[in-house]
């Protein structure tokens, strides 16, 4: 087996945008997320939505008006 061709392996720290922190191994030293298993739909069974570009208030800026305008 060759010597020296493997990376460290660190214990890391995963923190979520949600404020979850987990506790691994990895090459890493420190990963942050987005989003985790506490935080996702499918997981905890809450719609949620993630923007990231500011994309909703585009939407309800450009059609919020005429949405509510209809009802």
């Amino acid at each position: 087996m060759k010597k020296d061709i493997h990376p460290k392996v660190y214990e890391t720290v995963i923190k979520c945008a949600c404020g979850a922190i987990f506790e691994t191994h990895s090459s890493q030293q420190e990963i942050r997320v987005e989003i985790c298993s506490n935080c996702h739909p499918f997981f905890t069974g809450k719609q949620k939505f993630v923007d990231s570009a500011g994309r909703i208030e585009r939407f309800k800026k450009k059609y919020g008006e005429a949405i509510e305008k209809k009802d």
